[in-house]
């Protein structure tokens, strides 16, 4: 089984205005809203592809029964931890200006709360997948997730970790199978700015990645594509497909995505470079979630 955890998921309400005037009416041209946080998209992109999987994560009050009950509508199974006081949160994304949002803080997470959550990973199997994703919280210590992974029964279970900064850094020493920083986030760590064009000294920063624990290293890169430097030592760069990007959001989680389900495909890291690309391209081209078929279309002209 594959399980994805969000520590704190959301939904996420998509408001479409012509303008936005701080201090006047607005009026909306298009609303709609998606479950959201980075676990929970993986989860969902995921199923789109075919796969099987379960998020994990805390959820609370009725915003919480709604995630829940949203995602297993459709078909995703769940084992969240319900938190006894607050809700999970509602976030908002404005379109057509712009890319602004508003994010709001997540409930507090409780000692008990925390144990249970633990206790579900410490079921985890060996040849079980965990993909932790997600920034370091309010509430989160900056090595949560490195005591995650260091709580697994078997060493050879495959985690996948979507986070940046010292949450990354200090998970880096247990061996993910896969990180997946994106070019902002890289020139964060090493206090450097990487340009898109230089693919060599991306892939140098990969492996000094590498050096510190981590087996694969994806650097998505919006418009320019992701590099992939493996634990083999290959390097394998792609562009990104064209298109007429409407919403850029959870394009890096489709990315995660549509890599595993590559990988779990045959193996094959390059095929599972090109699925992520075309999982992350496909989302920014729609304002939702976008159907495996669409996915699949750009992968057959990708390869």
């Amino acid at each position: 089984m594959i399980y994805t955890l969000t520590y704190n998921p959301s939904i996420d309400y998509l408001v479409t205005v012509d303008s936005l005037e701080i201090g006047k009416l607005n009026r909306m041209t298009k609303d709609t809203y998606l479950y959201g946080g980075k676990g929970v998209n993986v989860s969902q992109m995921l199923k789109e592809l075919g796969i099987d999987n379960t998020a994990l994560g805390f959820v609370a009050g009725f915003t919480g029964r709604e995630i829940e009950e949203g995602l297993r509508k459709l078909g995703i199974h769940t084992d969240f931890v319900h938190l006894p006081e607050g809700h999970s949160r509602i976030n908002i994304k404005f379109h057509g200006i712009d890319e602004t949002e508003v994010n709001a803080p997540g409930p507090f997470v409780d000692a008990v709360s925390m144990r249970s959550l633990r206790d579900k990973i410490s079921q985890i199997d060996k040849d079980d997948i965990l993909i932790l994703a997600g920034a370091a919280t309010a509430n989160m210590e900056n090595d949560t997730f490195a005591t995650f992974i260091s709580e697994l029964p078997y060493r050879d279970t495959k985690v996948i970790l979507d986070t940046t900064g010292e949450a990354l850094v200090n998970a880096l020493s247990y061996h993910p199978f896969l990180i997946k920083p994106n070019i902002e986030e890289l020139s964060e760590l090493f206090h450097e700015q990487f340009n898109p064009s230089d693919s060599r000294g991306i892939a140098n920063a990969a492996k000094r990645l590498q050096d510190k624990g981590a087996r694969n290293v994806l650097i998505s890169m919006g418009e320019d594509g992701a590099i992939l430097v493996t634990e083999d030592g290959d390097v394998y760069s792609r562009p990104a497909p064209a298109g007429i990007v409407v919403n850029s959001v959870g394009s890096g989680d489709s990315m995660v995505a549509g890599f595993l389900a590559g990988y779990l495909e045959n193996g094959n890291m390059e095929d599972a470079l090109c699925l992520g690309i075309c999982a992350g391209s496909a989302n920014a081209f729609n304002e939702g979630f976008p159907r495996g078929d669409e996915i699949m279309q750009l992968y057959r002209l990708c390869r």
